[in-house]
């Protein structure tokens, strides 16, 4: 098998295996967050993909696509249930996004979470070339970065955190603590959404192994020579703002953005909600908040309608099951109460569309509204931001979403304030053009200089700064730690 000097490692694989109309399997790429952000830095290299293919017990041979190397690691049902839905999904998501749901503890659910990262760490140290870099992806693999240390001490590694960390109060919950900070630690960058997620990291590494810190570099002691610098910085994720903006401008794409305007009954103003189906997006306040509007008769039906999309998401978790059971409920109270024969009070579409229906989307909506109530970043509100290259529309930002850190002229809202929420809904569908100029320009200009691309440059310069500290002795310079500093918010 042909080696890579770069290697990302992730639970899943860029693609889909599909079925053709005459029952030949291809693979298409998939649509998700972490495939786009990682687009432009695997194009620059002849890399290679670690993951999972999509399916229980599909053991397939590594192979190519599209200029990258891609290199399918097994997993059976029972791994799944036990690794993904139990560790990753029942233990690991629920604690670190302060507890919204109740995390369970469960050792076998442990068990399959080691042997899994050890797979996923076995097969990077096999295709990986000497002194490669492996860049391991999300909270499912916290281990691997450890794992692959001890398999292959020439790499140097990567890993970037995309969900939030906890404060350590209740990161000292998880009875493996001390394993999966272990696992972390194995890298030489990592990389957290939000200065709070970073400083939550160190602070859990000084309480429990008091391991010096230093701005944001971490002294991890070594068995036979002097400490290693491991980096635990913020660096922000984005999107390809570029290639939104480009779609935003095709004729096919405002057209129908113009005509979903029209299918809604050309309402004053469309609300938009784009959000996976969880219990951390703030659904549910959200439509509560509404339901409210409606009923104080503060906002009308056929004046403004909410367009609220909900992508499935594990709908193997009955959490989730019971999540979107209460949501329709929600909805078919709300529309069974305040419809007219002409017009709907929420539109709600659980399903997932193509990128090309969402830039219409957000081109249509007056208002985007990010209510969640923990989130790591949220590249739907940069999105929205990005397309809207006529300086209209009003972004109404969660603070508990990473984004809120940098695009501060948003009205920011805590979701858990339904009042406050409903007031700022008001506010958003009222404001004046010029101050929804003034504010989406400023997002804008953030959005168009920190894209995907510079976030990772920026990391890649940290990694580089890692790698000659450890073969020169040069410190590591401080511009490659960032510690982006807070604006206020309005």
């Amino acid at each position: 098998m042909d080696r890579a000097d770069l290697v990302v490692v992730a639970n899943r694989l860029p693609v889909d295996r599909v079925v053709d109309t005459d029952g030949s399997e291809t693979w298409r790429r998939s649509p998700g967050g972490l495939v786009t952000a990682l687009e432009q830095v695997m194009a620059k290299t002849d890399g290679a993909w670690v993951g999972w293919g999509g399916k229980a017990d599909l053991d397939v041979e590594p192979f190519d696509f599209e200029g990258t190397l891609l290199v399918p690691v097994p997993l059976s049902a029972d791994d799944l249930h036990d690794y993904y839905e139990g560790f990753s999904n029942g233990t690991i998501w629920p604690l670190y996004h302060d507890v919204i749901a109740t995390p369970v503890y469960r050792r076998r659910w442990w068990d399959a979470y080691v042997r899994v990262n050890r797979r996923f760490a076995e097969a990077a140290a096999e295709v990986a070339d000497h002194e490669g870099f492996v860049w391991v992806q999300d909270y499912q693999l916290q281990l691997v970065p450890q794992m692959l240390r001890e398999l292959r001490p020439d790499l140097t590694i990567g890993y970037f955190h995309h969900i939030p960390f906890p404060a350590y109060g209740l990161y000292s919950q998880l009875p493996w603590r001390r394993q999966v900070l272990e696992g972390l630690l194995g890298a030489d960058v990592l990389g957290f959404q939000r200065v709070a997620d970073a400083g939550n990291f160190q602070r859990s590494v000084r309480r429990i192994f008091r391991y010096p810190t230093r701005a944001n570099e971490i002294e991890v002691p070594t068995p036979d020579g002097p400490p290693r610098s491991v980096i635990a910085a913020p660096f922000p994720i984005s999107i390809d703002a570029q290639a939104f903006i480009e779609l935003s401008q095709r004729p096919d794409i405002r057209a129908r953005a113009v005509e979903i305007r029209e299918q809604l009954g050309n309402p004053d103003k469309i609300l938009l909600g784009v959000d996976r189906l969880d219990y951390t997006k703030g659904i549910r306040h959200r439509l509560k908040a509404f339901g409210e509007l409606l009923e104080d008769g503060r906002v009308k039906v056929g004046e403004v309608t909410l367009v609220q999309i909900a992508s499935p998401s594990r709908p193997g978790v009955e959490a989730y099951q019971e999540l979107r059971d209460e949501i329709e409920l929600t909805v078919g109270r709300i529309n069974g109460d305040f419809d007219t024969m002409h017009h709907t009070a929420i539109r709600y579409l659980h399903q997932g569309f193509p990128r090309e229906e969402m830039v219409a989307l957000y081109l249509a909506a007056d208002v985007m509204l990010i209510t969640a109530l923990r989130d790591g970043m949220n590249l739907v509100a940069k999105e929205y931001v990005a397309v809207r290259t006529d300086n209209r529309g009003v972004l109404l930002l969660s603070e508990f979403a990473g984004a809120a850190d940098e695009l501060t002229t948003a009205l920011l809202v805590n979701p858990h304030d339904i009042d406050g929420m409903k007031d700022l809904i008001v506010r958003a569908i009222n404001m004046p053009e010029a101050e929804q100029s003034r504010r989406m320009r400023t997002l804008r200009r953030k959005v168009l200089e920190n894209d995907v691309e510079a976030w990772g440059r920026s990391f890649l310069k940290a990694v580089d700064a890692v790698r000659n500290k450890r073969a020169t002795g040069a410190p590591i310079p401080p511009e490659v730690k960032p510690t982006p500093r807070k604006k206020p918010r309005e």
